[in-house]
């Protein structure tokens, strides 16, 4: 297991209609003393992700905002790049870092960019992860690989954390999750996803725990290094925790005693809800929470409790 973290909590946002109503989303969020604020990269329903997240540093003082995730099919990693590093400069330190492989069909479609096999799209980021890397830590970068190349490529402005923003990569797959244990900062668990939706089957404590025993295999010593963490889906805060967790259960196609051991569902009253994410740190290493928007204000009295702790 790794070393135990505090806890930390994200909320992962939706849209806004305005500027106004975007900037005060994020000061909301860290009010309710969330630790970051997390913006989707799709094409077909969420706001442009690099000019949000910048407003919502700008109308902030402490809290951190990240890429939950970019696609890395959608922009040139040596522009990417550039413009990570850009947002952590201009934020003094507070942008974090998430790419992946992409997944949604409608944003390749929507995009004219070729949906390509996973394998060959997991390749593609991993190589692309790479490069960003280097061109985050190196004054000039040559790099020559399969789809990717930089011919003495500034790596610059150069960011503010060391030795650069913290690389979130999650999913529900091993391929992703080793090359998260060998690459990233944050490891973040998800059940598996398709075109068809969530697969809850793969939201189990059983699943989870083997993911776990992948990223350790995988990330060898640097495993303490690594901050995990879990998507939730799903909150409901309950004084009739059985009831609930049996409409679930109908809703997931899992068993009550799958879903109340779920780190992916957080069902009870906010001491019960309290106690299975320490149980569940205990158990994974999972200190990182990040929650849907829809539960921000409900989920709020659990962040003051246990954040930081």
């Amino acid at each position: 297991m790794s070393v135990q973290r505090p806890f930390r909590f994200g909320v992962v946002t939706e849209r806004a209609h305005s500027g106004a109503e975007w900037r005060e989303k994020a000061r909301r969020a860290e009010e309710l003393g969330y630790n970051t604020f997390l913006v989707p990269d799709h094409s077909e329903k969420d706001i442009a992700p690099i000019a949000a997240m910048m407003a919502a540093l700008d109308a902030t003082t402490r809290l951190r905002v990240g890429s939950f995730v970019f696609n890395n099919d959608l922009r040139n990693p040596t522009i990417l790049a550039k413009e990570v590093a850009t947002l952590d400069l201009f934020s003094e330190g507070r942008f974090e870092f998430g790419l992946g492989a992409g997944y949604l069909l409608a944003d390749y479609e929507q995009t004219g960019i070729a949906f390509e096999s996973a394998g060959v799209r997991i390749s593609r980021f991993e190589e692309a992860l790479r490069l960003i890397k280097q061109l985050f830590v190196e004054e000039v970068v040559n790099f020559s690989g399969t789809f990717y190349t930089a011919d003495q490529t500034k790596g610059l402005p150069i960011p503010v954390q060391k030795p650069h923003p913290p690389v979130y990569v999650g999913g529900g797959g091993q391929r992703v999750l080793s090359l998260a244990a060998r690459e990233a900062d944050i490891v973040g668990f998800a059940p598996k996803n398709s075109q068809k939706g969530l697969d809850f089957g793969d939201a189990t404590a059983r699943c989870t725990a083997n993911k776990v025993e992948w990223v350790r295999t995988a990330a060898g010593e640097r495993f303490t290094s690594l901050e995990l963490s879990c998507i939730v889906f799903r909150v409901i805060v309950t004084n009739d925790r059985a009831q609930a967790l049996q409409r679930a259960a109908g809703y997931m196609g899992l068993s009550g005693e799958e879903v109340a051991g779920s780190p992916h569902v957080l069902i009870g009253t906010t001491d019960q809800i309290a106690e299975d994410l320490q149980t569940r740190r205990s158990l994974y290493g999972i200190s990182y929470i990040e929650v849907l928007e829809e539960y921000m204000e409900l989920f709020a009295p659990v962040v003051a409790r246990l954040a930081g702790t």
